[in-house]
């Protein structure tokens, strides 16, 4: 794996994960890396995840515990709707 490139296929299993913690928060849509950030865009919105985290979806995925995976879910963004008139 590339240092700077982060496994696509985790940043999936992760999104999986947090969707059953949060049902709104969709399917992967992107990601953009930027340092430690990664933002995923989702079919519903979008939620920043850490570097390590999605390296350690990739490395040991056990560790990753309920509650983080509920606080992680929380800072879910959710695209606003474009309303008609």
């Amino acid at each position: 794996m590339s240092q700077s490139k982060l496994p696509l296929y985790a940043i999936v299993e992760l999104l999986m994960r947090l969707a059953g913690v949060n049902a709104q928060i969709g399917n992967y849509k992107n990601h953009t890396e930027r340092g430690d950030d990664v933002l995923v865009r989702t079919t519903n919105g979008s939620i920043q995840l850490s570097r390590t985290l999605v390296l350690s979806q990739f490395n040991k995925p056990e560790d990753i515990q309920k509650r983080d995976l509920e606080s992680l879910a929380s800072r879910f963004r959710r695209r606003l709707s474009k309303t008609k008139d």
